[in-house]
């Protein structure tokens, strides 16, 4: 027995999870954080890499570290995504998505750059990839996590649908 094939864990909400895989947030959320990953990758490879030639030692080091934690911020997010996007092809079922490997964990506030000389572009980045993975966070709970404080069905995804059915009547 597969563990797709084991009973959902408790309180899995299959049927949210695929709404969400297959609505227009998840595609724009998709698309901006694909469009983000190559963004910073191609910033890392050229301006940046030009860019940290010119700091000090110190603020080298600085800005070696702002880029790791950035790039690992990252493929956390595009890694979650890639699942959701597997749910909604049926490659994946939600309750092996729900597993913890492929979920998202709490994020420790992290520090601003303490070395003013870190390129200004590198902290846009930095700001932007942690928004970005504060909202799949918050999706990652509402999606995963149920329990008394988290309705069995998603009141937008209600009226969204509603509103989709009447204008096709």
């Amino acid at each position: 027995m597969t563990s797709d094939d084991q009973e959902s864990p408790q309180g899995l909400r299959p049927g949210e999870i695929l709404d969400f895989a297959r609505s227009e947030l998840f595609e724009r959320t998709f698309q901006e954080g694909m469009a983000l990953v190559e963004e910073t990758a191609s910033y890392l490879d050229g301006d940046g890499r030009r860019e940290s030639k010119l700091l000090s030692r110190s603020a080298a080091l600085a800005y070696a570290s702002e880029s790791m934690k950035l790039t690992t911020r990252l493929m956390q997010v595009a890694s979650w995504l890639l699942v959701q996007r597997a749910v909604r092809e049926g490659d994946m079922t939600p309750a092996a998505a729900a597993d913890a490997r492929y979920r998202l964990a709490d994020r420790q506030p992290q520090q601003e750059p303490t070395n003013s000389e870190v390129p200004i572009a590198l902290i846009e980045y930095l700001v932007r990839a942690e928004k970005l993975y504060d909202r799949a966070l918050y999706l990652d709970r509402r999606m995963y996590l149920a329990g008394p404080d988290v309705p069995d069905t998603n009141p937008v995804l209600s009226q969204l649908g509603m509103l989709e059915a009447a204008f096709r009547s």
